[in-house]
């Protein structure tokens, strides 16, 4: 081998293995980034998916379509045929008295719980629910904070909850909550509500 050779690196397997090395990092940054790339597009097209029908469901029924897809969310991550431990089901994980509810409502006496499978259907049925519960409460502070409360551990819960001062202040019923799991599940749908309105027109 000759000096010019050795000064080039050429034919120096310590330098030849540091360019393989460089190669294979090189292709599999490449491979990484497809995969990621594909995995935020997957997760973009779940989470906006059903923004139309939030929308359109949310607005007939006198909601937020943000507080709304902030349900869906927190009950299901956005999945349709998803089904809860105590017999909930789908996007917003409506439970079977709920569902019933919002069909006697309709007259629609062939309703029957595994309807709310189909998103349309159950969307309907849980703004019927929130919104009513919203109903309840205008006299409060917030009244979405209490809905959310009604939706989560029911009206029963939220009147035991709602002693002195918590009648009407959404801190203090928050406050008063014997129940973690609902004071995270209020709290936290509140606190993303904000960041999908611009996926309706902020509103």
């Amino acid at each position: 081998m000759d000096g010019n050779a050795l000064a080039s690196g050429e034919g120096n397997p310590q330098k030849d293995g540091v360019r393989g090395v460089s190669k294979i990092l090189g292709v599999l940054g490449i491979g990484l980034g497809v995969g990621l790339g594909w995995q935020w597009s997957r997760v973009r097209q779940v989470e906006h998916g059903y923004d139309r029908l939030i929308g359109q469901v949310a607005r007939e029924h006198g909601l937020p379509p943000a507080l709304v897809k902030a349900v869906v969310w927190k009950e299901s991550r956005f999945r349709e045929g998803a089904r809860g431990g105590a017999g909930e089901l789908g996007l917003m994980q409506v439970t079977e008295m709920a569902a019933q509810e919002w069909a006697d409502h309709r007259r629609d006496g062939a309703f029957h719980h595994e309807h709310t499978l189909q998103a349309l259907t159950n969307l309907h049925a849980g703004c019927h629910y929130l919104a009513k519960a919203t109903r309840r409460y205008l006299t409060t502070d917030r009244p979405y904070a209490y809905a959310l409360a009604d939706y989560n551990a029911g009206r029963g819960n939220v009147l035991r909850w709602m002693e002195g001062e918590a009648r009407t202040n959404s801190a203090a019923f928050l406050a008063a909550m014997t129940f973690p799991g609902t004071r995270d599940y209020v709290e936290s749908i509140l606190s993303r509500a904000p960041g999908y309105e611009r996926d309706f027109g902020g509103r």
